[in-house]
């Protein structure tokens, strides 16, 4: 895949899959130490034990709708090509916890992309889950949490465009603005 972002989407989706009602994505940039992790947990149904190892194959799925698994392993394959790792942890009825490591420099990892443009899409897909997005950089954070925004709404769905676009502007803006406090040049600060 193109951008990191794309794989975070396909590994939420499994999540929203295995009926997590909360979903965690942290983005953790470290340009001291020289690494980019990702982070997602769920509290969805898990994994049976027997198939974490199985689940790493393109070759297994649990799908009906095709014969491969294609995202776990792709993510894998992306963070071991940028010298970096992989790692999933999964218990049944308690969740998931997939965690990919790259290293930040590496000429072969793929940007992050438009995360922005990656949570509008999970948040699309259903209203029966909250979603924790953490990004840090360095010693710069920042958080996004749906439970705040449907906290302030009141009759809006969270779902309705003129959220969603106010979501994506302030996930966006506050990207941009951990990204220039740590002196880093991303697509948003360099336009």
């Amino acid at each position: 895949m193109k951008e990191l972002s794309l794989h975070i989407l396909d590994i939420v989706t499994n999540s929203i899959n295995a009926k997590s009602s909360l979903i965690k994505i942290k983005i953790i940039e470290n340009t001291r130490e020289d690494f980019l992790k990702i982070i997602i947990k769920d509290n969805g149904t898990g994994i049976k034990s027997d198939d974490i190892d199985k689940i790493q194959s393109p070759f297994y799925t649990t799908r009906k709708v095709r014969n491969v698994g294609l995202g776990l392993p792709f993510l894998k394959l992306a963070a071991e090509s940028c010298e970096g790792k992989f790692n999933i942890k999964s218990e049944e009825n308690e969740g998931t916890e997939v965690t990919a490591v790259f290293k930040r420099s590496h000429i072969d990892r793929a940007p992050l992309g438009k995360i922005e443009e990656t949570i509008l899409t999970i948040l699309n897909f259903s209203e029966k889950f909250d979603l924790i997005y953490m990004h840090e950089i360095n010693s710069s954070k920042f958080c996004f949490n749906t439970r705040e925004v449907k906290s302030v709404l009141e009759e809006d769905s969270i779902k309705d465009p003129k959220v969603l676009i106010w979501i994506r502007e302030y996930i966006k803006e506050n990207i941009e603005d951990i990204s220039l406090k740590n002196n880093i040049k991303t697509a948003y600060t360099m336009l």
